[in-house]
């Protein structure tokens, strides 16, 4: 099997090879070049070229079209604090309140801000990988992307004293979802990863997921279905396990188990749900390679009998993470 086959089987719990290992190498790619972070997250072709050299140094099986999480919001106008060695974050928001989102308009993916960057190395990766290699890429889901216009907190207390308006810029975060996922599919990606740290119960109350978050995700996984997505892939941080039950209803297909959620726990609760994590991060720069291999190990051995299981991170492994302990979760495979 080649890594796509790979990732497939995981998905649709038929028995591959071996396990899959997606490690979410995303500025480390730029730090293992000797790019500095911030040339990589504002060149398209840059970007592509560090995955791939990163993706032939550990040989795990995926590559990832993914800059940051300020892309949407810098399209939209939001001004950014930009570092040669760090990622970009927002120094000011596109919307003072909600009521100004009526002078906002769906940005074009092939004109706006660094998303015309974002599609080239997605076109790049592509045609580098074709069908061996998941090529991924990423859009904000809808909450993130609405904490990211406004400020988490003006977002927050929108969301309590007036939750119409608060509805309104969701539905317009998941258009611009929708819009730049179908791009990047159009562009060559086998998926774009929907990354909702903010959608996180460490957030947001599970009801107010269930009744806001849920509805717009169900439109983004069913557009990127519709337009050939391999799987839908949500991506929420933090003891997400109160939201699990929503996520078939969603559409989600691969799960990421952040590293403080119970395998065993959300194996129970999404049982046919592929599932993807869950190191802790932090790990990759302050343990070991033995540590690594060893708590690799414990995952295989977990999901060895059920399937549908991914062996990750449980979310993006730091820039500066040691290298060894990266190739030890590939090599525990």
């Amino acid at each position: 099997m080649n890594s796509l086959e790979r990732i497939q089987a995981a998905v649709s719990f038929k028995k591959p090879d071996r396990v899959p290992v997606i490690a979410q190498v995303f500025g480390h790619a730029a730090v293992l070049a000797g790019v500095p972070l911030g040339e990589y997250v504002r060149d398209g072709e840059l970007l592509a070229r560090c995955q791939l050299q990163a993706l032939a140094r550990y040989g795990y099986d995926a590559v990832f079209a993914l800059m940051d999480t300020s892309v949407e919001t810098e399209a939209l106008g939001s001004r950014l604090a930009c570092r040669a060695d760090s990622y970009p974050y927002v120094e000011q928001y596109a919307l003072a309140d909600a009521g100004e989102l009526d002078r906002l308009a769906v940005p074009d993916p092939a004109l706006s801000g660094r998303m015309p960057e974002l599609l080239k190395a997605a076109r790049m990766l592509r045609r580098e990988v074709g069908d061996e290699v998941l090529a991924v890429g990423c859009v904000l889901g809808p909450m993130t992307l609405a904490t990211q216009l406004m400020g988490a907190e003006k977002a927050l207390f929108c969301a309590a004293d007036e939750p119409e308006q608060f509805g309104r810029v969701l539905d317009f975060a998941a258009e611009v979802a929708v819009s730049f996922g179908l791009a990047q599919l159009a562009a060559g990606v086998h998926l774009p990863l929907v990354f909702d740290p903010a959608a996180s119960p460490a957030v947001i109350p599970p009801q107010f997921f269930r009744e806001f978050e849920l509805p717009r995700l169900k439109r983004l996984f069913s557009a990127f279905k519709s337009a050939g997505a391999l799987a839908g892939w949500l991506h929420i941080a933090g003891p997400a396990e109160t939201i699990y039950p929503y996520y078939p209803d969603a559409g989600v297909e691969i799960a990421n188990l952040d590293y403080c959620v119970d395998p065993l726990h959300a194996r129970q609760i999404l049982p046919t749900t592929c599932l993807d994590g869950n190191l802790k991060p932090l790990s990759f720069v302050e343990a070991t390679a033995n540590n690594i291999a060893a708590e690799s190990a414990g995952l295989l051995e977990t999901f060895g009998s059920r399937g549908g299981f991914i062996l990750s991170s449980g979310c993006e492994i730091p820039p500066e993470s040691k290298p060894e302990n990266v190739a030890a979760m590939v090599a525990a495979r």
